[in-house]
């Protein structure tokens, strides 16, 4: 079974006997047991945990994902989850950028605009 880029692999390499019980393993078993996703970060196989997750989405939004999903060849939670990991690393970088306006400002206060400013301010504390 190939794993691609962000695909559920579901006991692709899992000794299912591990419970004892032979191929009678029961379905709540057999889905304890494999619930892990394997994705490839940076060339590395990485393995983690899966929450599982209910979402409501308006009609038109649901469309437009499920649509991305195939243009993209990925399953709508991976079109999800790139949608969550762009917004949280956008909120980062509002955060980052608010907190460097803040401290930009309280430095032109103190009459620092350069980096000199800065050593000569840090001197004479």
């Amino acid at each position: 079974m190939p794993i691609t880029n962000t695909a559920t692999a579901i006991c692709a390499d899992r000794d299912l006997d591990f419970f004892g019980d032979g191929p009678n393993v029961s379905f709540l078993k057999l889905q304890n047991a494999c619930s892990m996703i394997y994705s490839y970060q940076g060339g590395v196989k990485q393995m983690a945990t899966a929450v599982k997750k209910t979402i409501s989405l308006p009609p038109d939004l649901a469309r437009e994902v499920e649509e991305m999903a195939r243009e993209e060849g990925k399953p709508v939670s991976a079109v999800i989850q790139d949608a969550l990991r762009l917004a949280k690393r956008e909120r980062l970088k509002r955060d980052f950028y608010q907190a460097q306006s803040y401290w930009s400002n309280k430095a032109r206060e103190k009459g620092i605009l350069s980096e000199e400013d800065l050593v000569r301010y840090l001197r004479k504390s």
